[in-house]
């Protein structure tokens, strides 16, 4: 087992014992909303303290950073947790609140108000503010992102993608977890930074057989794709495999979606990235 391999399962073995510092924050999006004027972007910041240090944007699923009474949602409390148990600060960005929006789980692709071009545009705005911050080292900025997150990863990190091409401060490492990877593998992937994907094979909301080919094609930075037997989407989670009913996507619609939690894999995953962000502090 490599250094970083034993320091990340370690660190896993302590990190949900720490209660980060929390704190509301907000900057524009370099996408605007119908009046022209920037959409302005809600987040929660959780530092690492210390002084200068690397930093991610953790960027939520199709679902939204929050729960229904407001609270921020479990899994981004907890990765917020393990990044400052890294020494990294995390930024969870909130891309459906500020446009009106709760959920996007049970609209239909090609239906949603918030695009991937809108959380495209949030997150490279993510990284610029990031990088502004005296606190935070602006060559040690990543993008980790959950389904419809993990999607934006990969649109926030493909230089086919104009405003990633421009963009005067790219991110320096991306993970995606269970992304769709359609969208990014019909236009072409050029990776602007070094990426771990991880996905479930048993996955069918977003399958994992056009991430594996996203992998294989990609040019650019490195790609690291890593697939897990037997899990479905969410499977860092801690809740059982459910059937949703209402999701209308998936790999075959109208039927529903698998999610819920696998522990081999949600172990297993938290090792990889830990050792992954090794690289990065």
């Amino acid at each position: 087992m490599s250094i970083a391999r034993r320091l990340g399962t370690l660190a896993l073995a302590v990190w949900p014992m720490l209660a980060p510092a929390q704190q509301r924050v907000a900057f524009d999006s370099l996408d605007r909303g119908p009046a022209g004027a920037p959409v302005r972007l809600s987040a929660d910041w959780f530092p690492a303290g210390g002084g200068r240090a690397p930093a991610a944007v953790l960027l939520h699923g199709c679902g939204g950073a929050y729960e229904r009474d407001g609270k921020l949602g479990a899994r981004m409390r907890d990765y917020a947790a393990l990044l400052n148990a890294q020494g990294f600060h995390a930024l969870v960005v909130d891309s459906l609140g500020p446009r009106g929006e709760r959920e996007l789980c049970t609209q239909r692709i090609g239906t949603r108000h918030v695009t991937m071009m809108n959380r495209r545009l949030d997150a490279l705005a993510a990284v610029a503010w990031l990088a502004a911050r005296p606190d935070v080292k602006p060559d040690g900025i990543g993008l980790i992102g959950w389904s419809n997150g993990g999607s934006t990863v990969l649109a926030a990190t493909n230089l086919q993608q104009r405003e990633v091409a421009a963009a005067a401060r790219r991110p320096a490492f991306a993970v995606a977890f269970y992304p769709g990877c359609e969208a990014e593998l019909k236009r072409g992937y050029r990776a602007s930074a070094p990426l771990l994907m991880m996905v479930g094979e048993a996955d069918d909301w977003t399958p994992a057989e056009p991430c594996r080919q996203l992998a294989d094609r990609a040019e650019g930075a490195p790609v690291e794709f890593v697939a897990f037997p037997g899990a479905y989407h969410g499977f860092d989670g801690t809740s059982p495999v459910r059937l949703r009913h209402d999701v209308p996507n998936g790999v075959r619609p109208g039927e529903g979606v698998h999610v819920g939690g696998d522990p081999a894999a949600r172990e297993a995953s938290r090792d990889g990235l830990v050792g992954f962000l090794a690289q990065y502090r």
